[in-house]
């Protein structure tokens, strides 16, 4: 149990400082004191969720293939992988803008949007947007400097950016009276300083990059796909999940809408170990499994389950004592206000099952069986959410919506935990892994709906 906590609240420390800086975006929106800009925020965040999960599908990829050719003991082809990668990184986050960008605006009414909300959305999304190429380098850089083992510099990547952004938003949003438009600027400003310490450490440290021939990017092009595809795909499911929440959120409003990105933004903050322990747990069994203590896989499995179960009832607990006045500070009202305090009054307590499915993926990205993390989250995100939640709003407006969503939680964690058991007791009956024995590096689950995405580098 103490590695467990050890090594989740050592990861804890960057996510949840990344968290808070995103929450600290919204809350300064929400000092204009127009709903619809948190609305705005909503819609906007949900397509960018979008692109930050392209990003991170990419970046594990280059993780791995760096990984891997650095534990052969053949640094120049790592440096050459890894300078491969962060090309195909810019070529492809440049294909995604220039596709997403012309039908920005017709996307954003199709989740819902209308008049000045809709338009304030596509203004956000026009300025942050181009700089997704910007991100998504910068998480590459993060990506490649936890693949030499260098955590501690693939944290600066994430706080160094997130410390930049608390410090321009209030100038851009109050200084320069730019409002929605400030935190856009603030935002892709602090993207820039992803690259900038990512290359120094790692170019300039590590010296693990070289500029890639043609021939070198014709080599690795394949199996850069061959883990990046699988893992983009993973990642997309989330995303498609939260859209379809906030299409339905909608249906009831700008002011469910704003509430439900508040709860978006809340959620990282305040569950924020739950998605370390999702990156913590996978070194612990992924080092139990190569010494074939298969003993200690279901210890180690056992003891998260109790870290999720202690640490959501705690969280749990002050979200619902200090319900109000968290609905206060974003100063939320009529259905906004309804929403956020149903959150943290009863859905708050449905992490214990995400936390279940964190940690189930992360056995099973870890141990062989990589497709089963794929099919949960993509169960999790469509059977789990599309009629939980439509039966909810239908039922019971945009708090029914939110119970929908962690009903869904519910039956997919349960499940995840369940497989995931079943699937370790069959390796210590055998010696050898899943189809796919060598384990995906997947970061921390630093994805959550209207967060900016940096929480994924570390």
């Amino acid at each position: 149990m103490r590695h467990v906590v050890t090594m989740t609240a050592t990861g804890s420390i960057g996510l949840v400082a990344v968290f808070i800086v995103d929450a600290l975006n919204l809350f300064y929106i929400s000092l204009l004191g127009q709903q619809e800009l948190a609305a705005a925020i909503g819609y906007a965040g949900t397509l960018l969720f979008f692109s930050t999960s392209v990003a991170i599908g990419l970046s594990i990829a280059a993780t791995a293939l760096t990984a891997r050719a650095l534990g052969r003991g053949n640094r120049g082809e790592a440096r050459e992988i890894a300078g491969a990668s962060i090309a195909y990184m810019l070529i492809l986050m440049i294909a995604t803008v220039a596709m997403a960008y012309p039908f920005l605006a017709d996307l954003v009414r199709m989740m819902g949007a209308r008049g000045r909300t809709a338009e304030l959305a596509t203004e956000f999304m026009q300025i942050v947007l181009p700089s997704l190429p910007v991100l998504g380098v910068g998480m590459c850089l993060s990506a490649l400097l936890r693949a030499v083992g260098d955590a501690k510099r693939a944290m600066y990547v994430t706080l160094g950016a997130g410390a930049l952004t608390a410090v321009l938003d209030p100038v851009f949003i109050f200084g320069f009276d730019l409002g929605i438009h400030g935190a856009a600027i603030a935002t892709v400003i602090s993207r820039f300083a992803l690259i900038g310490i990512g290359f120094y450490g790692l170019v300039r440290v590590h010296n693990l990059a070289a500029l890639p021939s043609r021939a070198v990017l014709v080599r690795e092009v394949r199996p850069f796909l061959a883990i990046g595809l699988p893992a983009l795909m993973t990642q997309i499911a989330t995303p498609v999940g939260n859209t379809f929440v906030t299409t339905t959120m909608a249906q009831h409003g700008d002011a469910a809408v704003a509430g439900w990105a508040v709860v978006g933004r809340l959620i990282p903050v305040a569950f924020g170990a739950l998605f370390a322990l999702s990156g913590a747990v996978g070194p612990i069994l992924g080092q139990n499994y190569g010494a074939r203590r298969y003993d200690r896989l279901i210890l180690t499995m056992r003891d998260s389950l109790i870290f999720i179960m202690i640490y959501t009832l705690a969280a749990w607990a002050l979200l619902a004592l200090f319900r109000n006045q968290i609905a206060d500070l974003f100063g939320a009202t009529g259905e906004a206000r309804e929403v956020i305090v149903f959150f943290c009054l009863f859905v708050a307590g449905s992490f214990i099952f995400n936390g279940m499915l964190f940690v189930a993926n992360a056995a099973f990205n870890n141990l062989g069986y990589a497709l089963y993390s794929t099919l949960f989250n993509w169960g999790r995100s469509t059977l789990g959410v599309i009629p939980f939640v439509w039966l909810g709003s239908h039922w019971y407006g945009a708090p029914g919506a939110l119970a929908g969503s962690g009903l869904g939680a519910v039956v997919f964690g349960l499940a995840a935990v369940i497989v995931s058991f079943r699937m370790i007791s069959k390796i210590g009956d055998r010696d050898g892994g899943g189809p796919d024995a060598v384990p995906v590096p997947v970061p921390p689950a630093g994805q959550s709906a209207f967060t900016s995405g940096k929480a994924s580098t570390l």
